[in-house]
């Protein structure tokens, strides 16, 4: 609970943390101090970034007095998916010399910042990436008169582009003051058109609802699947528009599909913890559907964070004789947090005191501060191309239910991000056999059911090579799969869109260890969904067609309480 007289420290930095975005100023300090003390001492180094600085400078005025801009060499190119430089428009000159000065500019600074003897490899990172940030507000991309893009829509429409932008701009900073869901979101309603696959809440504790998703036929598998979705995003990721859900997917194969709902937490939450998602979310989720459909082993499906909870419940239960899960399939879940990617910039001892004072004084993370974190992440996409496109060229990105869901934010209590940031990201808990269920710790050795693990290729929540770092630490038949696409889009990949594929390899638990460069080598590339794929491996673990369980178990006390989606996923 929370303690006046003692956390003026505390109170003040959560005032503060508004003007840096949740970003702790101590950790880029030291950040800067130790890439400037070690680069100081380093006149070698000096000198060869100042002679990079005067070549760059030739270059540039050597590339600008060119007469023709197809005879002109560029010195520097974008860096990869940075397509801000794309339109034909900056092939011409003076455009053509606008982003060559900033694209020598991004490269002489990374080579500042990178590769100093003697720097942490975390501050380097933080240095670079925060650079990196600072120069792309610079980027010629951002401004009406140096944009070729944005002057010749502004000269055919006779600036209405640039008014349309002004109305765009006043409209997003009214929906921001407001509090209100981004321009778009309100053609996707929960309930009317995404998550709408019919079901029944069977169940319900402080913590979760439980969704039983009705049967698509008289006859289905007779294992169920539960599914455990992170609770930093609203389960219906996976029930979107028809089209796009995994959970109709599973229904029309014949599975009995249960969906975990997360309760969205308030501030009188905020000593909820992990202990309190293991034991009132997954354990509780199986022990009702073992109500349901007794003597039936389960499918347990976890997405991100909670495939990460699930391989705690999983360890456990193997460890503790407990024989009820069928298989355990992850979806973009690490278990191993010693190369969590660019989430690894936020995560250090300062940060995390910083982000705990924070939510000290909320009791929450606000969702806003965890889309600040990922927008920062991915912000040539997602920050300066959208105001380009929104304030400058006046346009409006189409809305997507994938979109529209992703600006459904949830919060995260107190006590439980501390515990995660801390135990598993900071030291690692669970990957090595420290982190605690009801008092013992578990390996996730002990897990005893067949493993699919789904990773994606351009995942910057939780990269391929850190996902598959599973096979170092189980001793299970194991399936390894890389979906193209993102941690979103990869995961949701119905059949028949164009441009997907993946590459699969099943190992034995007995075979030999395959390091990720070689699974990549190995690993046939199969086109199109691997939602197919999964399901027939899931068939492989399952037995004969059954007459489907009645919805709830009445007689055991799980009468249906309301239909899909229910109450918890409509919380503010």
């Amino acid at each position: 609970m929370k303690q006046p007289g003692q956390n003026l420290d505390r109170w003040i930095h959560a005032q503060v943390a508004p003007l840096t975005r949740g970003v702790s100023t101590a950790a880029l300090r030291m950040a800067f101090e130790d890439w400037l003390t070690h680069l100081s001492h380093n006149p070698e180094e000096q000198l060869d970034l100042a002679q990079k600085a005067v070549q760059n400078l030739q270059h540039l005025a050597n590339y600008a007095l060119r007469a023709s801009p197809v005879a002109a060499r560029p010195g520097a190119a974008p860096m990869l998916n940075d397509r801000r430089f794309a339109d034909p428009g900056w092939q011409n000159w003076p455009f053509n010399v606008y982003s060559q000065a900033f694209l020598l500019t991004q490269q002489w600074w990374q080579d500042a910042t990178t590769g100093v003897r003697g720097v942490s490899h975390h501050h380097e990172d933080v240095v670079a990436f925060t650079v990196r940030q600072m120069l792309d507000i610079l980027s010629p991309a951002n401004y009406i008169w140096s944009n070729p893009e944005v002057l010749e829509r502004t000269a055919k429409t006779g600036g209405k582009n640039l008014a349309q932008g002004l109305q765009n701009f006043a409209d997003d900073i009214q929906r921001l003051l407001a509090k209100t869901p981004m321009a778009g979101t309100e053609h996707y309603s929960v309930g009317k058109n995404v998550a709408i696959t019919p079901g029944q809440v069977i169940y319900r504790n402080h913590l979760i609802e439980l969704i039983q998703y009705a049967p698509a036929g008289a006859k289905v598998w007779p294992e169920p699947i539960l599914v455990v979705p992170s609770w930093i995003m609203k389960y219906y990721i996976l029930d979107l528009s028809p089209e796009n859900s995994l959970v109709k997917y599973l229904v029309d194969q014949g599975y009995t599909v249960f969906m975990i709902s997360w309760r969205n937490p308030q501030a009188e939450d905020r000593d909820l913890g992990m202990a309190d998602y293991l034991e009132l979310g997954v354990m509780d989720a199986l022990e009702a559907v073992g109500t349901v459909v007794p003597t039936q082993r389960i499918h347990a499906v976890g997405y991100c964070l909670g495939g990460t909870l699930l391989t705690m419940a999983a360890a456990a239960m193997g460890r503790d004789g407990d024989h009820r899960l069928a298989s355990l399939s992850l979806m973009a879940a690490q278990t191993d947090f010693t190369e969590p990617g660019e989430l690894d910039l936020f995560i250090d001892e300062s940060q995390i005191a910083f982000l705990e004072d924070i939510m000290w004084d909320k009791g929450y993370l606000d969702s806003s501060q965890m889309s600040g974190a990922f927008q920062l992440m991915s912000s040539t996409d997602l920050v300066w191309s959208r105001m380009l496109k929104h304030y400058l060229l006046g346009e409006r990105s189409g809305m997507t239910d994938l979109m529209s869901w992703n600006a459904d934010g949830t919060r995260l209590p107190y006590r439980m991000h501390t515990e995660y940031l801390r135990q598993l990201f900071l030291h690692n808990d669970l990957a090595s056999g420290r982190f605690l269920v009801n008092g013992k710790p578990v390996a996730l050795s002990d897990i005893q059911c067949p493993l699919y693990c789904i990773a994606t290729v351009r995942d910057h929540v939780a990269p391929w090579r850190s996902v598959y770092k599973i096979a170092l630490l189980t001793n299970v038949d194991t399936t390894f799969l890389l979906s193209s696409g993102g941690h979103n889009v990869g995961v949701v990949n119905p059949p028949g869109v164009p441009g997907r594929s993946y590459q699969v390899l099943a190992r034995k638990h007995d075979d030999k260890y395959l390091d990720p460069e070689a699974w990549l080598a190995t690993a046939p590339l199969k086109e199109g969904s691997w939602w197919p794929n999964w399901v027939e491996w899931l068939q492989t673990y399952s037995g004969k067609r059954v007459a489907a369980p009645a919805m709830g178990a009445v007689a055991s006390g799980l009468a249906p309480l309301c239909a899909a989606p229910g109450t918890y996923v409509t919380q503010c």
